[in-house]
Parts: C-alpha cells; structure tokens; sequence
C-alpha cells in the first residue's frame, strides 16, 4: 500500500477525471489493492476476471470501467473511466508528487563539480556526486548521491538518477528519464581482435550512447557505447533492471524489456516491441516494429513481420520433460527413418498392378 496525509475523492477526481460516484468529501490514505483494502483506501480493477473481489472488497472508493459501473457503485464510492489500468498509473505519479520530498536544489557540499561543468536552474546534485568538465546538466535534473557524470556528458531537463548511476563521458540522457541505482552507461564494448602472439587486443570503443526522452532504465542495468557510432536507446523506452544491451545496438521508441534481457552488439529493434524477462537477442540482426517476443525466448535470426514469437519448451512435469528432450534428440535419425520409408513406398506404389506407365497408359495383367 502508498499511504500518504488523507486527500479526498474530490481532490482525486479534480487532478485526474474520470466519472466520480459518491460523496467527494471522503477521505482517502492510501491505494491499495482490492483484497487489503479499508474504506480508507482507493484501489482499482482493470480485469474483469477478478470482478469476484470487487463486492466483497472494503475499499472506500474502486475505480472501474464502465463495464462495471453498476457493481462498483453497489458496493460503495467509485471513480469510472475507459481505461482503469492507465489511471491508477497516473494516480500513483500524483500520489508520489505528494509524499515524495521534492529534491533540494543546489550543490551538496561534498559533491564534485567541475568548474568547466554547465548547470541549469533548479539543478540538485547529491552528497559525493562528480561532475566533470564540460558535463552538462539541464534544467531541474536531479543527480543522486554518488553519481559520476563523466566529460562532455548530458543529462536532459527533469531527468532523475538516482544514486550510484554511471553516465560516461559524451554520453547524452534525454529530458524527464530516470535511470535508477547501479545503472551503468557507457561502458565499453565486448570488442577484441583475436592475435596468435596477444591473444586478445582490446578494440578501443570510440562511440558513445544516445538516450531519448521518457526513457527509464532499471537497477544496474548496462548499455555499452558504441565502438564507432553510438548506441541509441529512442524516446519512451523502457528498460528493466539487469538488462545489457551491446554497443552500437539501436532499439526503437516505446519498446520494452523485462529483467534479465541480453541484446547482442548492432542489432536493430523496432517500434513498440516487448521482450519478455531473460529474453535474448543475438547480434546483426533486425527486429521489426510490434514484435513481442516471450520470456526466455532466443532470437537467432532477423524477424521482419509483427507478432509474438516464444522459443521455448512449456512447462511440464520432470519426468514428461526428460522425455520430449530424449525425442528431439532422436529427431533426425527419426527423420531419416521417415524418408527412407517414405521411399520404399513409393518404389512399392510404382511396382503394383494398375499403376500407370510414363505414358499414363496402365499397366493392366
């Protein structure tokens, strides 16, 4: 649950819309979810597969789609709205804004800054943040506590990293994105030229990486900059945490990307794509706009037509599981079976009496 100092109904309604049913002077402490909610509490039901809990919840206000409008209000309050699922989103920003203490503008004391470093107005920057030369930070950014933003690196207007985020040098994070702790951007690249004599010879990674706007990127996640061009993460993209995405790999605007997705170097995503959690992406290949690929899913080749692709076993029981794995192991010499069955057939079929000649003559006893 978010608790907060009580608003009311109406100061919801007010600041989000939506059709308010029932008295707008009650007093709401926290969101909730249906089944732990008191009548203090607001919560929200976007499935209609958990309508069951809806009269049997205590929540003082429910917010619903016209659908249920009338099981809503016979059971208290409700707040109605086409798309439940995207207001409760909103409320929660709104709520945040109000119990969430806003940053203190200004350069904590034991902060770093360059003297060559450009800030904007309102700009708050956290207790042992470095700042370095030629490192700009725009308008009413916030850079946590023990944040390093290298050379002639940018963070966009509204932007927030929380503490202990990366941003290497001439890297660029566009306007009101959050990256969160542990993130790292602009790390080189996995880029080495195999020597009989050395071994491995370190392939100096000499691009960077471009952020778009309204992009949010998870806990100690990595995006490698690039080894000539730039990495580019578009607008509205959103990463989760322990993510790692190659250098010079482009992924289009509003795609999304769940825990553990590994993106290979030079791949190019499209638009609105989704990928499940441990999803993985082999490198020079093309995704399309709209793909959505299933969690655990290894994308081996380039996908060129929007849709869903899953590559992975369904779960079974262990013991009928060993044995789909024992089959496809058998696969090709069941295969090979087949065929030459499949030929002895045919020769069977060609020597039998009616079968018809070259000349489509039968051949009659």
């Amino acid at each position: 649950m978010i608790d907060s100092a009580e608003v009311t109904l109406g100061d919801i309604a007010a600041a989000l819309g939506g059709e308010l049913i029932g008295p707008k002077s009650l007093d709401i402490a926290r969101i909730g979810p249906l089944e732990d909610a008191d009548a203090a509490t607001i919560s929200f039901l976007a499935n209609p597969r958990y309508r069951a809990q809806l009269a049997g919840s205590s929540a003082g206000c429910v917010i619903v789609a016209p659908a249920l409008r009338d099981e809503a209000v016979a059971r208290g309050a409700a707040i109605v709205t086409p798309d439940p699922y995207l207001y409760f989103a909103r409320l929660t920003q709104w709520w945040a804004r109000r119990v969430r203490p806003a940053a203190v503008t200004g350069v904590h004391p034991s902060a770093v800054v360059d003297p060559g470093a450009r800030l904007g107005a309102g700009v708050s920057i956290g207790a042992l943040a470095v700042v370095e030369a030629g490192a700009q930070i725009d308008d009413g950014a916030e850079i946590g506590a023990q944040c390093f933003v290298g050379r002639a690196a940018r963070v966009g207007a509204g932007t927030r990293l929380h503490p202990r985020v990366t941003l290497a040098f001439e890297c660029v994070v566009g306007a009101r994105c959050i990256v969160h702790s542990g993130a790292v951007i602009g790390a080189d690249g996995f880029g080495f030229a195999p020597s009989r004599e050395h071994g491995y010879v370190k392939i100096e990674q000499l691009g960077a990486v471009r952020i778009g706007d309204d992009v949010e990127i998870g806990a100690n996640t990595c995006i490698d900059r690039g080894a000539l061009g730039d990495t580019v993460i578009e607008d509205g993209v959103k990463l989760d945490n322990l993510i790692q995405i190659a250098h010079n790999v482009r992924i289009g605007r509003g795609t999304a990307m769940a825990a553990f997705t590994g993106v290979a170097g030079s791949t190019r995503i499209g638009e609105g794509c989704t990928f499940g959690g441990g999803a993985g992406v082999v490198g020079h290949v093309s995704i399309a706009d709209g793909v959505h690929v299933s969690a655990h899913t290894a994308v081996l080749r380039s996908i060129d037509k929007p849709g869903v692709y899953t590559g992975i076993f369904p779960l079974a029981e262990n013991r009928a599981w060993e044995k789909t794995a024992v089959t496809l192991r058998q696969l090709p010499a069941l295969r090979e079976r087949i065929r030459a069955l499949e030929r002895q057939a045919a020769a069977a079929s060609d020597q039998e009496p009616g079968a018809a000649d070259a000349n489509g003559a039968e051949n009659t006893p």
